[in-house]
């Protein structure tokens, strides 16, 4: 297990800067995952760690061991990292052990009792050593090319976007089987997605990036909850923005006086409101009635679209359900708001 730790880190590729002086600890024997937009400088902070890249400044510490720096560079081959890519990058003329053991010293047949551990350790029968990648599935293979990135004992193994190629009941299975792998072995690893619900499930930590920056670097449950600004509120999970102006801890709203949780000052805000925390009751006994525009269904629950008069919210006003709840346009309901908001300066979230 090894800690991994990046400071002051820009990157780019000719005139173009990437990676702007970004800063970055992930504790050893944790899960991070680097959660952004196409283009954030994702895959150019994996190309950093692993050494395919040089950093324009910065450094990169692997173990307590620098291997970017300054004065300092040690190639990939020396890092002791492993590199899971999103579509495995299996060799498909080779057996799924010779897979697994081509990176491990001769005679790689001494090697069969760990490839036989690891294909336990990744939730593979013993059988499938003999096969060809072709004759697995998607899921099966990515978990091959985990078995490779662990077998040569790498301090820290690099995911990048492993499930986005799977449909999504075998993306979920094969998650849950790798994030059980990496712990059982001890891994230090790094996940770079774009899919928010794969690294809210995944990692210990959360890093979100935006234009080569980290906006925040939290545990998942903090990073819901407790967005710092109202761009993450709204990039991570489903948001609603209302004008309000705060007092004391109240904050002042067309939904009435809402308690506020974490820090705010006196004057207008922008006040956030997550979709779970507006409960649906029989009309008359909410705070306010509203009208049901669509109902958006995605099995276990749903997002309910609302119309409630003098309530104009730029990106609409949503309640979520479970989904046995089903309402037509034009049903009449109570809402009332549950627990405590967070408000954001106005003005900070960028449209652009």
């Amino acid at each position: 297990m090894s800690e991994v730790r990046l400071r002051g880190v820009t990157a780019g590729y000719g005139k173009e800067t990437i990676l702007k002086g970004i800063d970055l600890t992930v504790p050893a024997g944790s899960i991070t995952a680097v959660l952004g937009m196409s283009g954030s400088g994702k895959t150019t902070l994996l190309k950093i760690i692993a050494g395919f890249l040089r950093p324009t400044s910065g450094t990169v510490e692997i173990g307590g061991r620098m291997v970017a720096g300054p004065r300092t560079w040690v190639p990939p081959e020396r890092r002791g990292v492993g590199y899971v890519r999103q579509e495995g990058a299996l060799f498909p003329h080779l057996s799924v052990e010779a897979n697994i053991t081509f990176g491990l010293p001769w005679p790689r047949r001494r090697h069969h009792d760990r490839v036989l551990r690891l294909l336990d350790l990744v939730g593979l029968p013993a059988e499938v050593a003999g096969r060809r990648p072709d004759q697995l599935s998607g899921g099966q293979q990515q978990r091959v090319a985990l078995a490779r990135a662990l077998a040569p004992r790498p301090q820290l193994v690099l995911l990048d976007e492993p499930f986005s190629s799977l449909d999504a009941g075998l993306r979920s299975t094969t998650r849950k089987a790798i994030a059980r792998a990496l712990r059982a072995a001890g891994a230090t690893a790094i996940l770079v997605t774009h899919d928010q619900g794969e690294a809210l499930s995944f990692a210990d930590e959360v890093a979100i990036m935006g234009a080569g920056e980290f906006r925040q670097v939290d545990r998942p449950p903090t990073l819901y909850r407790e967005p710092v600004d109202a761009e993450v509120a709204t990039f991570l999970g489903d948001a609603i923005l209302l004008p309000g102006t705060c007092r004391d801890e109240l904050v002042d709203c067309a939904l009435g006086s809402l308690p506020v949780s974490g820090p705010t000052a006196a004057g207008e805000v922008d006040v956030m409101i997550r979709p779970e925390q507006v409960l649906l009751t029989p009309v008359g006994e909410g705070q306010f009635d509203a009208t049901v525009i669509a109902q958006e269904y995605f099995g276990h629950d749903s997002l309910v679209e609302l119309d409630v008069a003098g309530v104009d919210a730029p990106r609409g006003l949503r309640a979520r359900v479970v989904g046995t709840r089903v309402l037509d346009p034009g049903d009449r309901v109570g809402i009332t708001v549950l627990g405590p908001v967070r408000t954001y300066v106005r003005g900070r979230l960028r449209t652009g």
